[in-house]
């Protein structure tokens, strides 16, 4: 049978025959595939495999073509034949058939899984999904482990983090080449032992020394031995390796058919998509193979690389035509990707390379047009004809054919090389993406993959230009790349066989190449430079990020660094590629007008240049710290020098820069100056072997040293026309991410040629580039021929910072790396306290990740903890949070601060001057210096021997010239120099002095060399001695205008006493032009005969020396000044006093033997010019006896200033200014104070018993009337019905109180499946059950007059205390519509800010116009008996109660009920069976006074034992609030019959005809009715105001009932023996005189009276849930009564409060009941206090209290006859409600994120994008979720106003951040997880553990419970129900 079947299947060319019923095809499958096993397993198999091969060919035949197959499928949609997928559907069916051999599929898969050997996890994830990477276990820098994996591994106190995943990747856990293998301890060990017990000792010695159970891998994936998986049998897998070839080659023949090239050379995405989702089951079904573990992806790898069976199947060569069509098709692919087949080019691609040699060699710039040309048509964009000259500069790669096939040959040998091919072709399809990457834990195809991979590296690259959806393949392919090239071994491996290193370079080479453009750096017509146009896609998209990802990537290994750094091939070539990048996005300065587009491409300049030029080198730098690697230094530096020679050749450089240009980016200069620093730093090698000749330094210094003089023009506004980008690259240059890259490197270089050129040429160059040459002059007056004035000053003060930082800077010099990062920390506190992730963000990082020290690590924290002090996270007055910060420590501002450093790491300039501050406070505060300081001068790390030339700066004639000139113009005011050049003047002076020579020679004759002009001004080059020579005429050149133009010169200089030291002749005119101009001509003399053809002839005007200016003219200025001298009158003149200067060492001659007192250490200008004379008179002796002979002089007063109109203008505007600024401090301070004092009061953080600006309860009683202050129009005045006054109050609905518990421990958030919380046991669903249960056996009307509602949607009314005229408050409402400025609220909804507090309000509540003194009146006690009174009760509440007269006051008093009532919804103010009924405004009105008091019982705590005023009760407005509510309702008047006053102070005679009535529903028995509900009832019936006596007699009467309550509650809940002893006691004390106040009398005569019903006859089973486990002593039995009675009291006493203005006693808890019923007036008056307190004796019976008590209990009785067990529920009333809270939440956020985020939702079931958690109630919901939505509104707005009455909290689980929704406003509250270092980490950027912090959490819940969400937080935004 099963033979037949099998004939039948495969028999030949007619499958119509062969076709079979559908009913047995499921079995005949089984059974041909059971056939074909049993044949293939015979010795002899050769005609199964042909009858199998026959049968594949037929079910696997691709030749229905797809797109047939998508015409089929929208036809089979129309006509509804054969669905479309079927013959693919068939042939799965058949394949998974034959797979499990004719036995069941997924016993099949179950038996494979048994056999997997594989020890590595390898889960591949797509994007967006949750990793983790620890930093502690992982070699490479890329590990990741999937959560699964992390958490069942040890990681205890490891650097780690989660993250999510942008581009996908795969789980590391168990690959020993990316994991560290951790030690084997003894713990391991012996488990280890014990598996092995019995087994073979050898295998166990393998596993210990082989496997060593790395500590890092979590349980599943510790490397398992192989000798704990058994064999596979043969034929598990035998069918499998006959099937999957032609299932695979099937799959290749469908992609080969699918895909057809468009003739705009992109394939349409539709179609490609359209192909894909054809394919995607037989995808899927690949996938899932691999899923089955080792032993199937075993066989998998030899299918996809087994070359026979590739080449038998798809050579096209065999009779088949579909076979031989789809070969063709696959060549036309090959051929339009510009690839060929080697074939036709006799050349066999990269499969046999030479070993050893690269591939690359490149000629010269003059080389004609390479190869490189011949690059596909798309490729070829040249943008005009210019480019040809680009194209000149082309790299040429050798014309070497092999060379060339890295970019256009292409083999394919296996069905995974063509597999990858198309997988390319297609743009990485995700699931083709995801097949090939589960495959990687399979060793031998890792390999196989990597080798594929590279060999179409090329191909990849072109396929990635031309894609539309570069973003999507980018991080595709870096998905798959990562997981290839972060394993060394594999990169090594590849290297060397596969020529990787060759092949990426080339590719990027090519890649770059389809971007140039012509330099217009410096010579724009000659130029032969190219560089790339930032402007390109390419650039703009980053598009090359994947390949030099790769590249930084396997430069990380050793191994593959050596090869590329022993490689000089490689080298130059990749020197080429970086010159692409050399002085690119090129700025010229708009010098006329603004311009029109500010380009934005510097983004992709300075992204480019760290990417593909930094990073790679900084990989390269990290292989170079060894001696031993100096030969690798030696190859870059070399090659670099040679590039940057090519470079200034091509640009035609000679000395001078362009005017006017400036580029940020000089690659090729940081290159070579990384790799000088590391030569030097690490490898010890001599700087000067390394370095170039002197003019080669000079062009070196140049284009740096214009980056430094642009950064100072751009900061001085001079660049202002080119737009802000301008400012955005000055910032990005010096920016955190980018400085270590940057700026360093280049300060860096600019050092190394400063010490190695002639210190004048190079003082003289940085004044020249500064453009303040003009400005150096002794002159009062000058022509700036290259600078408008305004700019002059901040570009000299650029010019001596940039000085002061070049000579100061060691971070190169010497530095280690510890004191590198210390200085950057100190530098980034100094600025701003900073939180911790701050600190790592802004504090420079190596851009490598394997290179040193890396923020986070040891040294980090080490160093953090040496230099700051932590503040923990606190809480402002205005209730907004701060993270935990880091703040320098008081030593480190003493000894550390730095501000050199702190200038050269700020990317604002106002972060110096934040510095500067906080160093004045601290001097302030530590009392070290009170007044303004300077910068403090620090001393330096030792400079490194090979930089010592650098100091020779500071000991150069020209440097002193300048000094001296600039000191000179300081004091005698020219030009209105600024403070800073004073202070960096001095600055360079004592860091002269710190670095002088050892040896001072007092005569310096100048030896040899032409003299120079500078020789007339100081005899020697040394500080020390140039500080005392004295200058007594300088010639100088001035306008013919100026002052000092003098006819006749003096015949003689005139000398004195100190005249042997001075030069008598007359210093000359100086011009740091042309000095440095022969200086440099001296230097290519010296280096070059042909020279004089390099220089240029003619110099440019812009440039010339001001002595040519025709306007000008010679004059001789007597000075007769030194520069110790010029010190001295300086510090005269900032002291403001003559001869302030006397030597200290004259008083103390130990000054000079300790020279570093602390008094010198911190100080202004003159503390700095004292310290500098000290110091050089310790230099030299010499210095210190001039000092004191200058001091002996008396010094002429310093000749007054002559200012000019134009100065005096300038100054006066300056004094303005300065006048101007001191008052807006002035005024914000005072601001400050106020907002201070006032956020204190209003804000509740402070004292309680602090006034609030307006009291309105209590009034003095000689004021006649209540006065109240307009806040708009400032008017005082009563409230009157014709103008009223009102309060600004916020309405807001209000759940908070249904929240309350029984419970005193809140609920825990739930965490796992089984943990859930159930709404059952809040007070509102308690609440809710009771009033359905009453409206289902009594009258509706009666139920609603029986409870209160408002647990949930109560209205909570609160007030800032601020009063306004009601038609002000319209005008303002008026003036907000018109507002055009963005609110956080709606005016239309009534919204508005109080004009005075800004607190958010939407109404305001009339204030009632009464007398203070009238109401004082109706205080007085009476001496009226109980029973007259409540008959006044009765009367007053029977009068009708008539709405007053249409007046302003009462129109407001209804528009303000209105309000209050649109505030809640309607379904929680609707609770009558009668829609409509007036009966539920009543029960609506009087509740909301309930809410009120409720509420504010819980603000205070649940008590009133503190008493007084409570900030609760500075929001208070009851008093106000029950005169609206009384008023409205005593428009509802309670039918005399009905009203429950009758039942509780008379005794009924119709009692028993009135329950005998079996038609109509009974009233609720008063019993069952909720006291606190009747007491509100009672006094708001009454007329206003209410007189003390009639509320004290309410509450009198409704205690009784109260107590009758507990009593009853109380019998309930004994059992039956107890009622019987209580029974009899009580029965014994009946008669005596006190019975009515004796609780055992009444308690036993309750349980009479109800024992004649059924109320105690059917407990039964239900006993036991009742019973309490208390055993009834007489003092349980009173604690019970009182805590039954105690929350009535306290209401009671909080509506006293407010309604008569008494205070609230305080007192100790245990006798809060005393006190409350004291100051209610229950206690008797005589009570003697010294009894044990009995609470019955606050009774007071209105009527015999037997009598009542049994009218009472016979309506229970009436009611339990018939329904005992709802009698008995009714009765037990729990009143001792806790406090609500939040959900209490874990420790730890992770174990919240691990459960939630992957949780689906319970109304879509998917897992939704952002999940969010209710933290009130724990309910799951999606936010923003478009699947939940419900009527317009999405889940989390609904939630809130079904849980919170329109009031949300939720914790939005993927962002650990918390958001509130008030209402239509919502707002992120922040969060209440904090790291380690007490910082959020909003979205989990960062990924570090979170722990709860438990302040912040109470601030989160006692916002809710306060509802001051709306005051507190500031940042409000609509949500449009889009939540």
């Amino acid at each position: 049978m099963a033979a037949a079947a099998a004939a039948a299947a495969v028999g030949g060319p007619q499958p119509p025959q062969a076709e079979m019923p559908a009913p047995g095809l499921a079995l005949d499958k089984a059974a041909t595939a059971a056939h074909l096993k049993a044949a293939l397993s015979r010795p002899d198999n050769r005609a199964g495999a042909e009858e199998l091969q026959a049968l594949l060919e037929r079910v696997l035949s691709a030749e229905r073509p797809l797109a047939a197959a998508a015409d089929g499928e929208e036809a089979a949609a129309a006509g509804g034949g054969g669905g479309p997928g079927a013959a693919e559907e068939e042939a799965l069916e058949w394949c998974k058939c034959l797979l499990a051999g004719g036995g069941g599929y997924d016993e099949f898969c179950a038996a494979v899984r048994a056999y997997d050997p594989a020890a590595l996890c390898g889960l591949v994830w797509t994007a967006n999904f949750v990793a983790y990477r620890c930093r502690t276990c992982g070699i490479s820098p890329c590990m990741s482990l999937c959560a699964e994996c992390f958490h069942q591994g040890d990681h205890t106190g490891h650097d780690f983090n989660m993250f999510r995943s942008q581009a996908g990747g795969a789980c590391d856990c168990g690959d020993s080449n990316v994991m560290r293998e951790s030690g084997y301890t003894n713990q391991r060990k012996k488990t280890t032992e014990n598996s092995f017990v019995g087994r073979d000792h050898k295998a166990y010695r393998n596993c210990i020394n082989n496997c060593m159970l790395p500590l890092m891998f979590c349980k599943r994936h510790q490397i398992k031995s192989s000798s704990n998986i058994p064999c596979v049998p043969k034929d598990l897998l035998m069918m499998s390796e006959f099937v999957l070839p032609r299932f695979i080659f099937c799959l290749i023949q469908y992609l080969r058919e699918g895909y057809n090239e468009p003739a705009a050379d992109v394939p349409s995405e539709k179609d490609l998509n359209k192909v894909l989702q054809l394919l995607e089951p037989q995808i899927s079904f690949l996938e899932d193979l691999t899923k089955m573990g080792g032993a199937m992806r075993s066989v998998l790898t030899q299918v996809l690389t087994n070359q026979q069976s590739y080449k038998d199947l798809t050579s096209g060569l065999g009779e088949n035509a579909y076979a031989r069509k789809s070969h063709e098709k696959y060549l036309i692919a090959l051929k339009s990707s510009g690839l060929t087949y080697p074939e036709d080019k006799l050349v066999y691609g990269i499969q046999e390379p030479s070993a050893g040699t690269s591939t690359l060699a490149v000629q010269g710039f003059a080389g004609a047009t390479g190869t490189l040309g011949q690059l596909d048509s798309s490729d070829e964009e040249d943008q005009d004809g210019s480019q040809g000259l680009g194209k000149r500069k082309r790299v040429k790669l050798s014309s070497n054919t092999k060379d060339q096939s890295i970019m256009d040959v292409l083999k394919h040998k296996s069905f995974l090389e063509e597999l990858l091919f198309w997988t390319i072709k297609y743009e990485f399809p995700q699931k083709m993406v995801t097949f090939l990457l589960n495959m990687l834990p399979d060793q031998e195809y890792k390999v196989a993959f990597t080798k594929t991979f590279v060999q179409h590296y090329a191909f990849i690259m072109k396929t990635l230009k031309k894609s539309h959806e570069s973003d999507t393949m980018s991080n595709r392919i870096v998905h798959i790349s990562v997981q290839l090239f972060s394993n060394e071994e594999l990169a090594r491996q590849v290297t060397e066989e596969c020529q990787l290193l060759d092949i990426m370079v080339t590719v990027l080479l090519y890649m770059m190449e389809s971007c140039l453009i012509k330099s217009e750096l410096q010579d724009e017509e000659n130029s032969l430079h190219v560089v790339v146009n930032c402007g390109e896609a390419l650039l703009k998209n980053n598009t090359y990020w994947p390949l030099v990802s790769d590249f930084i990537n396997i430069l990380s290994h050793q191994s593959v660094a050596k090869r590329f750094l022993e490689d000089h091939g490689l080298l130059v070539t990749w020197m080429n590629f970086v010159s692409f990048f050399q002085g690119m996005n090129l700025n010229k300065r708009e010098l006329n007008e603004h311009v029109e587009f500010e380009s934005q491409t510097y983004y992709a300049a300075f992204a480019a240049e760290l990417e593909a030029c930094a990073q790679p080198m900084w990989g390269l730098l990290s292989h170079c710290k060894v001696r031993e690697t100096q030969e690798y230094t030696r190859n870059v530096v070399r090659y670099c020098l040679e590039a940057l020679q090519d470079w200034f050749d091509a640009i035609n450089f000679v000395d001078e820069p362009a005017p006017n240009q400036v580029t940020f980016h000089l690659p090729l200069h940081r290159y070579y100056a990384m790799f000088l620093s590391k030569a030097v730093k690490c490898q010890e090698l001599d700087l000067d072997s390394v370095l170039p000749d002197q003019e080669m330094l000079m062009k070196l210094m140049i284009h740096p040293l214009q980056i430094q003089a642009s950064l100072a023009e751009i900061h001085s506004n001079m660049w202002v026309r080119n737009g802000l980008q301008i400012k955005g690259q000055a910032m990005t240059y010096v920016q955190s991410h980018f400085c270590n890259s940057m700026i360093d490197p280049d300060i860096y270089l600019l050092q190394v040629c400063a010490s190695r050129l002639d210190p004048d040429y190079f003082i003289s160059s940085v004044f020249e580039r500064f453009k303040v040459v003009d400005l150096l002059t002794m002159a009062s007056q000058h022509q700036n021929t290259v600078l408008d004035a305004e700019h002059e000053r901040s570009m000299l003060e650029g010019a001596l910072t940039f000085l002061v930082i070049l000579l100061s800077l060691r971070l190169h010099l010497g530095m280690s790396d510890d004191e590198i990062l210390r200085a950057e920390m100190v530098a980034q506190l100094c600025m701003n306290d900073r939180t911790h992730s701050s600190l790592i963000h802004h504090i420079p990082e190596n851009p490598n990740p394997k290179s040193g020290i890396i923020p986070g690590s040891y040294s980090f924290e080490s160093v953090l903890s040496a230099v700051a002090d932590f503040k923990a996270p606190v809480f402002e007055p205005g209730g907004s949070m701060q993270q935990g910060m880091y703040t320098p420590k008081a030593e480190v501002w003493d000894h550390e601060f730095d501000p050199v450093m702190v200038i050269l790491r700020t990317v604002y300039r106002r972060d110096v001057q934040s510095a500067m501050d906080r160093y004045t406070a601290f001097l302030k505060q530590s009392g070290k210096f009170p007044g303004n300081p300077w910068p403090p001068y620090k001393k330096r790390t030792p400079l490194h021997p090979s930089y010592k030339g650098l100091m020779r700066l500071l000991h150069c004639k020209t440097l002193h010239i300048v000094l001296f000139t600039l000191l000179y113009k300081i004091l005698m005011d020219h030009q209105n120099l600024s403070e800073h050049v004073l202070c960096m003047v001095l600055y360079l002076i004592e860091l002269g002095l710190e670095n002088s020579a050892e040896e001072e020679s007092d005569e310096e004759a100048s030896v040899g060399g032409p003299e120079r002009c500078h020789d007339s001004w100081f005899p020697g080059s040394n500080l020390v001695s140039n500080m005392r020579h004295f200058i007594n005429y300088v010639r100088v050149r001035v306008p013919e205008t100026a002052p000092e133009v003098k006819r006749d010169s003096p015949a003689s200089t005139s000398s004195d006493s100190l005249g042997s030291l001075q030069n008598s002749g007359t210093a000359q005119v100086f011009s740091l032009v042309a000095e440095r101009r022969k200086k440099f001509q001296e230097i290519i003399n010296r280096n070059s005969s042909e020279a004089n053809q390099v220089v240029r002839p003619k110099t440019s005007n812009k440039w010339s020396a001001p002595g040519s200016a025709p306007q000008l003219t010679t004059a001789i200025l007597e000075i007769k000044e030194s520069i110790l001298s010029l010190l001295i009158k300086l510090h005269h003149k900032l002291s403001g006093k003559q001869n302030s200067y006397y030597p200290p060492w004259l008083d103390d001659i130990e000054i000079l033997i300790q020279p570093d007192i602390p008094k010198y250490s911190h100080g202004d200008g003159i503390t700095a010019v004292e310290r500098i004379l000290l110091k050089a008179a310790l230099q030299s002796r010499m210095n210190k006896r001039i000092i004191e002979e200058i001091c002996r002089k008396v010094t002429p007063p310093v000749p007054p200033k002559k200012i000019t109109a134009a100065e005096k203008k300038t100054l006066d505007k300056e004094e303005r200014r300065q006048k101007a600024r001191e008052r807006q401090q002035k005024l914000l301070a005072e601001f400050a104070s106020r907002q201070k004092s006032f956020m204190e009061t209003a804000m509740d953080v402070d004292s309680p018993e602090s006034d609030i600006p307006m009291e309105i309860t209590t009034a003095e009683p000689q004021v006649s009337e209540a006065v109240y202050d307009c806040v708009i129009c400032g008017q005082s005045g009563p409230s009157s019905e014709d103008r009223p006054t009102g309060l600004v109050v916020l309405l807001q609905a209000s759940s908070v109180l249904g929240q309350c518990r029984d419970n005193i421990e809140p609920k825990k958030l739930p965490i796992t499946e089984e943990e859930q919380i159930y709404p059952w046991d809040t007070c509102a669903a308690v609440h809710d059950v009771r009033l359905s249960l009453l409206q289902r056996y009594f009258k509706d009307s009666s139920c609603l007059l029986a409870v209160s509602i408002g647990w949930e949607g109560g209205v909570y009314v609160q007030t800032c205390g601020h009063t306004l005229h009601i038609d002000c408050h319209k005008s303002y409402m008026e003036s907000l519509r018109n507002d055009q400025v963005l609110q956080g609220f709606s005016v239309d909804k009534g919204e508005f800010t109080c004009p005075l507090c800004r607190q958010f309000a939407n109404s305001v509540l009339p204030c009632y116009p009464g007398s203070n003194v009238e109401n004082n009146l109706w205080q007085r006690p009476s001496n009226k008996s109980i029973q007259d009174l409540i008959k006044e009760v009765e009367e007053l509440q029977g009068r009708p109660g008539a709405f007053p007269s249409e007046t302003n006051l009462s129109k407001e008093m209804e528009s303000v009920m209105k309000d209050i009532k649109n505030t809640t919804q309607k379904k929680y103010r609707d609770y009558s069976k009668t829609p409509g009924s007036p009966d539920n405004d009543f029960l609506f009105m009087y509740s909301v006074a309930r809410t009120n008091l409720e509420l504010e019982l819980i603000h205070r705590g649940g008590n009133l034992c503190s008493g007084g005023a409570s900030t609760a009760g500075k929001r208070s407005c009851l008093n106000q609030l029950f005169h609206v509510l009384a008023l409205h309702m005593r428009l509802y008047s309670i039918d005399s019959e009905y009203n429950p006053w009758r039942k509780l102070t008379q005794l009924l005679e119709e009692m028993n005809s009135q329950l005998g009535n079996e038609e109509q529903q009974p009233e609720v028995p008063i019993l069952y009715h909720d006291v606190t509900s009747l007491l509100l009832i009672q006094i708001l019936m009454m007329p206003q105001p209410l007189r003390k006596d009639h509320f004290t007699c309410i509450v009198k009467v409704l205690f009784t009932l109260l107590y009758t309550q507990g009593l009853v509650a109380l019998s309930v809940k004994c059992n039956e023996d107890d009622r019987s002893a209580w029974k009899h006691t009580g029965a014994l004390k009946k008669n005596t005189c006190d019975a009515e106040k004796s609780y055992e009398v009444l308690l036993s005569f309750v349980i009479r009276e109800l024992s004649k019903g059924k109320l105690y006859h059917e407990e039964g089973t239900q006993e036991c849930a009742t019973i309490s486990p208390i055993a009834w002593s007489p003092e349980s039995t009173e604690k019970y009564l009182q805590d039954f009675c105690l929350h009535f009291l306290r209401i009671t006493s909080l509506l006293q409060h407010h309604l008569f203005g008494e205070d609230l006693p305080s007192c100790q808890e245990e006798e809060e009941f005393s006190v409350l019923s004291s100051c209610l007036g229950l206690l008797p008056t005589f009570y003697q206090t010294e009894h044990p307190f009995i609470s019955a004796s606050c009774l007071d019976w209105p009527v015999p209290a037997f009598d009542i008590i049994s009218q009472w209990c016979f309506e229970i009785n009436s009611f339990t006859e018939r329904h005992a067990e709802q009698g008995k529920a009714l009765l037990i009333q729990e009143s001792r409600w806790k406090l609500p809270h939040l959900l209490q939440l874990p420790e730890n956020y992770n174990t919240i994120f691990q459960y939630y985020h992957r949780k689906t939702c319970s109304v879509c079931t998917k897992v939704p994008k952002d999940p969010a958690v209710c933290l009130v109630c724990g309910t799951f919901v999606c936010l923003k979720g478009l699947c939940c939505k419900q009527q317009s509104y999405c889940e989390c707005v609904l939630h809130s106003q079904n849980c919170g009455a329109g009031t949300g909290i939720f914790l939005l689980i993927n962002a650990s951040v918390i958001i509130i929704i008030r209402g239509h406003r919502f707002c992120l509250w922040g969060s209440v997880y904090l790291d380690a270092h007490g910082e959020e980490d909003r979205d989990l950027r960062r990924g570090k553990p979170l722990y709860i912090c438990k302040e912040r959490y109470k601030v989160l819940e006692q916002q809710w419970i306060s509802h001051t969400f709306d005051h507190i937080n500031k940042r409000w935004g609509p949500h449009y129900n889009g939540l």
